[in-house]
């Protein structure tokens, strides 16, 4: 735990360097839409059906034995090109962020990607090449085609499906709160007087707002601001996304994450939305995941220290058609 938090001080430390004028080696090219036309690249008819939005494309058989993707599928394009593209983040820290020490972009996130890539290759090494993206630059990238996936805590939702492709559900983060070690807080019930903090302008704001009006709403510039704050001493606890305060709690020995999660944020993996058969493979690995103890592990290794024992993997939902 000692080596994590200081790993986690490390990242923070890299990351405001790298706001301060460092650019990253420039990644090869990207692959041109046109290079991506694996067997479903015909621009859909009507605009994707949302009654679920948790409800994907279900895999078709067994998933592909490594390196026999089937020809003209977009996994085929994949394995002759040699790599798998993925959009990422670098500082999420226990999703996806960047360790100081190895230089390595590491996570739960990543591990996901590795999968993935394993599933066409044989083996994750070598054969991916992470490319590390803004929130905002998600679905655009995914609809030109410069990324096969995008693996980066992307909640799944109807509008999202109108642009772009989602996996089954791979994650579900919810907002819950996060205290000093010992505080009488363990829910909204109790935030009576109590001074919390959340990012200005975003949904974890106005949710508290809505959902607990007896608490002292403190905005601040973002969650890292909550964190100052919290440290010392200003507010008595921070509000977001569980995945996001698990990175905080990692980083101080005295916080902790309690309660229910107060709001759904279910994750999937993006996928550009002509590319059906991509987002069928994915599922199959997804499933196999689930099923074989690997998604239970990586949650052990990332996640289990700050958000407690592994809840049961999301089931994934089918019966998208388009």
């Amino acid at each position: 735990m000692r080596t994590r938090r200081l790993t986690a001080v490390l990242v923070a430390v890299a990351a405001l360097v790298a706001g301060c004028g460092y650019a990253p080696t420039p990644l090869p090219a990207p692959p041109t839409p046109s290079a991506m036309s694996g067997g479903s690249t015909a621009a859909p008819s009507q605009a994707p059906q949302c009654d679920d939005a948790l409800q994907s494309y279900a895999p078709q058989g067994a998933v592909p034995a490594p390196g026999r993707m089937p020809s003209g599928s977009t996994m085929k394009t994949i394995q002759d090109r040699g790599r798998l593209v993925a959009g990422v983040s670098a500082d999420t820290y226990l999703f996806a962020s960047r360790n100081p020490l190895s230089g390595r972009i590491e996570g739960f996130d990543i591990d996901l990607v590795d999968a993935v890539a394993a599933a066409i290759f044989g083996t994750a090494k070598g054969h991916v090449q992470l490319r590390v993206i803004t929130a905002a630059d998600r679905l655009p990238l995914l609809e030109s085609g410069e990324v096969d996936v995008v693996v980066r805590t992307m909640t799944i939702t109807c509008d999202r499906w109108t642009r772009i492709a989602f996996s089954g559900e791979y994650y579900r983060a919810g907002q819950k709160l996060l205290v000093k070690e010992g505080s009488d807080v363990t829910g909204l019930a109790d935030l009576a007087g109590v001074r919390v903090c959340a990012p200005s302008g975003t949904s974890s704001l106005s949710t508290l707002r809505a959902r607990a009006p007896q608490a002292v709403a403190v905005p601040a510039a973002n969650h890292t601001g909550c964190l100052a704050l919290f440290q010392q001493g200003e507010v008595d606890a921070i509000t977001g996304d569980d995945t996001v305060l698990a990175g905080l709690a990692a980083q101080d020995p005295y916080a902790t994450v309690v309660g229910d999660a107060f709001t759904a944020e279910p994750y999937g993996i993006g996928v550009n939305a002509d590319r059906v058969d991509l987002v069928r493979f994915v599922n199959g690995v997804l499933e196999t995941r689930r099923t074989d103890g690997s998604w239970t592990a990586d949650y052990d290794r990332w996640l289990a220290d700050t958000l407690g024992p592994a809840p049961k993997p999301p089931v994934l939902r089918y019966g998208r058609t388009r």
